[in-house]
C-alpha cells in the first residue's frame, strides 16, 4: 500500500466517523428528546467531515464517490457497535461489493 493510497484510507476512516457521528447526534436530537446542543454538536462534526474530505489527494468526485462505499460499509459498523443491530450476511455481502468498487475507483492504474 502506498503512502497516498494509506493516507487516503486514514481520511476516509476519520470522515466516516465524523459524518456518521454528527449525524448520529442530531438523530438523537431529533427522534430522542436530546438537549439542541446534541445538534450543533452533529452540526460542528458534519462540518469536521467536510473539512477532512478535502485533504484527499485526489479530485472532489473520485474522492466522494469512493467515500460512498466506505460511508455504507461505516454505517454498518456504527449500526453494529452503537445501536446493537447486526449486520446480516446480505448486509456483509453488500458492503464487501461497495469495498470492492472502492477498491477499483481509488487502485486501479489510470493510463
Amino acid at each position: 500500500m502506498t503512502t497516498n493510497t494509506f493516507q487516503g484510507v486514514i481520511l476516509f476512516m476519520a470522515a466516516a466517523v465524523f459524518e456518521l457521528g454528527g449525524a448520529y447526534l442530531i438523530w438523537q436530537w431529533q427522534r430522542t428528546g436530546k438537549s439542541i446542543l446534541w445538534a450543533f454538536v452533529g452540526v460542528v462534526s458534519l462540518f469536521i467531515y467536510g473539512l477532512i474530505q478535502t485533504k484527499q489527494a485526489f479530485g472532489f468526485g473520485r474522492a466522494f464517490a469512493a467515500y460512498g462505499g466506505v460511508f455504507i460499509v461505516g454505517a454498518m459498523v456504527w449500526g453494529w457497535l452503537i445501536d446493537g443491530h447486526i449486520p446480516d450476511r446480505w448486509d456483509v455481502i453488500g458492503g464487501l461489493v461497495c469495498l470492492i468498487g472502492v477498491g477499483i475507483i481509488l487502485l486501479v492504474p489510470r493510463t
